[in-house]
């Protein structure tokens, strides 16, 4: 008996605790849903329409838990690329090309963004429509504006949300999309949508989760505004010559089409690249190993939509194909499913070698590449700044995925 009370009360002060903390949470968040019912008020939502809204908001604590996830394993792009440009997807873009066809030349003409581009954004962003996000986008909106990180941010879009739900006479129960609050086909923010989005059907109200017109509209209008680029690519798949030096990879180092073409980087079926004074920067991002490609002013105007080089050529290369071209011409390099652990222990050991990355955090940002870049000049390793499985091992990393593989074949 005197070993059962003493487990049985502490777990029952645990529960009050637990409970009394969510108890200070939920009245927290009422105050907090209460200053953000005034503030829609003051930028001119009606009353009634704010005291409605609020009233049915949730706070949604898997919002929290996914804001501040990190994924356990670092992206590469063999791995980005091929899960997002498949042939199911290819096959859906020309079927859902032809679908809106009329609709779609008539947005190319109008504002200077190709068809197959606008398909290829719908397809990356909600697979055409058939998956647009199950949260609802005002509890997510309303959480996140509560939460300290990045309270001013969300506050704005959620205000803005319900502007648009009052504008268009949105059922607040439809609303719903990406637990950042993402929307509709084309998952545009609350800001995106309020500037950006137009009426592509003409039945007077813009809807970006029951109208594909409006979507599609919507994203030409879009990509127009951010500075769509008329009449040129968003860049191509290249050969690079053997002797090309990869420290000149990247924006900073953009050049005239016509002076890539004298230093002997061709197209990916080895034609000439051509003359032009259009200005292209080098992305390889798979390492030396890897496919290579010029990047044009439209590339960038496609990562202003999603911050993303990896995204970029995704959209790219699925325009493309969806317009009929050819994939990838290089094979995508076999690379191993490094964890955030691996990089960790690479910047760890960069550092520690004298190759300054900063402070450790599992992430490859531009300061990791270039640390790489240095550490491969003085091994006498092509200069790629990638961390291909030569670096890693070279610096004594091996990724947990080889030992697991190597353990397994000792055992046997």
């Amino acid at each position: 008996m005197s070993k059962w009370m003493p487990r049985k009360l502490g777990f029952s002060i645990l529960s009050l605790l637990t409970a009394t903390s969510s108890a200070y949470a939920n009245t927290d968040f009422e105050q907090c849903k209460t200053q953000l019912s005034q503030q829609a008020v003051e930028q001119g939502v009606k009353e009634e329409t704010a005291k409605a809204v609020f009233a049915n908001i949730q706070y949604q604590p898997r919002v929290i838990s996914l804001d501040r996830s990190q994924p356990e394993f670092v992206q590469t792009f063999p791995g980005y690329y091929s899960k997002r440009v498949t042939a199911w997807r290819i096959g859906k873009g020309r079927e859902m090309y032809a679908k809106h066809k009329e609709l779609l030349n008539s947005l190319g003409h109008k504002y200077g963004v190709p068809a197959h581009y606008l398909v290829a954004f719908w397809g990356l962003e909600t697979n055409f429509g058939g998956y647009k996000g199950k949260m609802n986008v005002l509890n997510s909106l309303a959480t996140l504006a509560c939460d300290e990180r990045r309270s001013s941010y969300f506050s704005k879009e959620l205000v803005t949300a319900v502007k648009l739900l009052e504008r268009e006479s949105l059922d607040q129960t439809k609303m719903v999309g990406s637990w950042a609050g993402a929307m509709g086909h084309t998952q545009f923010m609350p800001s995106a949508y309020m500037n950006y989005a137009i009426d592509g059907d003409g039945d007077g109200q813009i809807n970006l989760w029951d109208s594909e017109e409006d979507a599609l509209a919507s994203a030409a209008n879009f990509l127009s505004q951010l500075g769509w680029q008329p009449g040129f690519r968003w860049g191509r798949e290249i050969q690079l010559p053997d002797n090309f030096d990869y420290r000149e990879t990247g924006y900073k180092n953009r050049r005239s089409i016509t002076e890539w073409n004298e230093s002997g980087i061709k197209k990916a079926d080895g034609s000439a690249l051509g003359n032009s004074d259009e200005k292209g920067y080098v992305v390889v991002p798979a390492g030396h190993n890897g496919p290579a490609f010029i990047a044009y002013h439209n590339f960038r105007i496609i990562m202003r939509w999603n911050n993303s080089e990896f995204y970029a050529i995704a959209v790219g290369k699925l325009a493309d194909q969806i317009a009929g071209e050819a994939g990838i011409d290089k094979a995508l390099p076999e690379l191993p499913a490094y964890t955030r652990d691996d990089i960790l222990k690479l910047q760890t050991a960069l550092n520690a070698s004298g190759y300054d990355v900063g402070k450790p955090d599992g992430i490859i940002g531009p300061a990791t590449r270039a640390g790489i870049r240095e550490y491969q000049l003085a091994s006498n390793l092509i200069a790629d700044g990638f961390p291909g499985l030569d670096v890693m091992k070279a610096i004594g990393v091996l990724p947990d995925e080889l030992k697991e593989s190597d353990g397994n074949k000792e055992s046997e």
